[in-house]
């Protein structure tokens, strides 16, 4: 049995049944790592020592009779801007290299005590700042289905990993799109929750009122098992929201008879690939048949999401990555002469070519003369945004719209042309500016790679979210279908 081309909810099932050991379900992933990472490039650090020494313990624990609960010993990928006690937290920046992280983020601490076994720390555009996986300051990440192809970003090896079963659910994290983003080119679940929904004590801070920690599965039930055990208030995370945290096993039923399903005509314009229209387009006729209500709808503003995001997490980029200074730990110039050049020559070498140009950009906002036209504006419209999904979510329980206005592009297509480059959130931005879930399911492929569909649902209503993307995934089961990485 191959044990690591199995679903995670696949494994915790045949750990529970006694049919395999957390051990060997450890090893067979450690092994795939070690097989086809050098193609995939996924990993940053594998915790080869640390997984099997967590797997022999719990091991040791069902041996006594005892139940594992929560994650039942299923293996988990976590994205290099996460805490994990004792691995490295590099950002995938050559800033941070060589920094090991003194403490777990809330995220890992809870997969720790759902009894899940971290695998290691992924790569991803440096300081989440990309949605290419082109700007790590170590190496590029292939997508699974077509190595000269793009697995998007930022957490583009959160979304690779899962399809080229070197882990069974994975952690990322999203500013603009960078977990549903990946999920979409890659032909995995990937799932953004509602700001405030998940804990962000111990992860690298890129845009401080966007960011939020994102799961990713083979199938929408993992994607479910993953939020269910990290998600809730967390005393040390003051924007996670004391609202209770629904039982997201149940909304996994394929009724969804009267639901109502608004489609944007904003997100079916120009830019939108042909093809990837088709796809998106035949996925809302498997949800007609499923009994859903589709109705055509407007959100004018979306115009604007793109233009708000990159001023708003601009600025807030700017600030957050002021700390890294070259004094307190990371990168230090060895060339420096004085407090000035420490500061200087350190994020001048540390830093890679987007983060600079974020930085730049956000401390231009945010300069004198310069923060009401730009900063303050774009604060405005994104509060406009907000109250405009609001009043739509008044008609529907859930929008429908492409993850992606394209499939997967190739490495090196884009890097020259920035804006063709930040356009390819151009769908995914708008839900971070209002703080909205979204969640992106396989639901085609063009010349062989997939197509991501996207639900975009009301705040704290992941449930719902579930439940439309089990509905589809069950009419259409894109995700049977895998990559063939050997």
């Amino acid at each position: 049995m191959e044990l690591h081309k199995l679903k995670a909810h696949e494994l915790k099932d045949l750990i529970k049944n006694k049919e395999v050991k957390v051990e060997e379900v450890t090893n067979s992933f450690l092994n795939r790592i070690d097989e086809t990472d050098d193609k995939i490039g996924a990993y940053l650090y594998k915790a080869e020592e640390e997984a099997l020494s967590e797997a022999k313990k719990l091991d040791e624990r069902i041996a006594k009779g005892e139940v594992l609960d929560g994650l039942g010993g299923v293996p988990v990928a976590v994205k290099d801007n996460i805490s994990v006690k004792g691995m490295q937290n590099t950002c995938a920046s050559k800033i941070l290299e060589g920094y090991i992280s003194p403490y777990d983020s809330t995220v890992t601490q809870k997969i720790k005590e759902a009894n899940g076994i971290i695998l290691g720390k992924l790569n991803m555009d440096e300081f989440a700042m990309g949605s290419s996986n082109e700007n790590s300051g170590y190496k590029k990440v292939v997508n699974p289905w077509n190595n000269e192809f793009v697995p998007g970003g930022s957490s583009g090896a959160s979304a690779a990993s899962v399809a080229a079963f070197e882990a069974p659910i994975s952690l990322g994290t999203e500013t603009g799109g960078s977990v549903r983003q990946p999920s979409s080119f890659c032909g995995v679940v990937g799932l953004k929750p509602t700001y405030g929904r998940i804990s962000r004590y111990g992860v690298v801070a890129f845009g401080s009122t966007l960011d939020q920690v994102g799961t990713i599965g083979r199938d929408v039930e993992d994607c479910a098992l993953l939020t269910q055990n990290i998600a809730g208030v967390d005393n040390r995370d003051f924007t996670t929201v004391n609202i209770a945290v629904q039982n997201y096993k149940k909304s996994l039923v394929k009724d969804i008879k009267g639901k109502k399903i608004g489609i944007p005509e904003e997100y079916f314009g120009d830019g939108l690939d042909d093809n990837v229209r088709k796809s998106i387009e035949e996925a809302i006729k498997v949800l007609e048949d499923n009994g859903a209500e589709v109705k055509r709808c407007s959100l004018p503003l979306t115009e604007y999401a793109l233009a708000a995001y990159y001023i708003i997490s601009s600025a807030e980029a700017s600030s957050n990555l002021a700390r890294f200074d070259g004094i307190r730990f990371g990168h230090r110039s060895k060339e420096a002469q004085d407090a000035v050049d420490i500061y200087s020559k350190s994020r001048s070498e540390g830093f890679g070519k987007e983060v600079k140009r974020r930085i730049m950009l956000g401390t231009y906002a945010l300069s004198a003369g310069y923060y009401d036209a730009y900063y303050k504006k774009a604060l405005k419209v994104r509060n406009l945004i907000k109250q405009e999904f609001e009043k739509t979510f008044k008609e529907f329980d859930v929008l429908v719209s492409p993850t992606s206005p394209t499939t997967a592009f190739r490495f090196g297509e884009k890097t020259k042309d920035v804006v063709s480059m930040y356009l390819s959130d151009v769908y995914t931005v708008p839900v971070n500016i209002a703080g909205l879930p979204a969640i992106s399911v396989p639901c085609g492929f063009v010349n062989d790679l997939p197509v991501g569909l996207q639900f975009i649902g009301n705040y704290f209503r992941e449930d719902v979210l579930f439940n439309f993307a089990y509905s589809y995934e069950a009419s259409a089961q894109w995700n049977e279908k895998k990559a063939l990485v050997e």
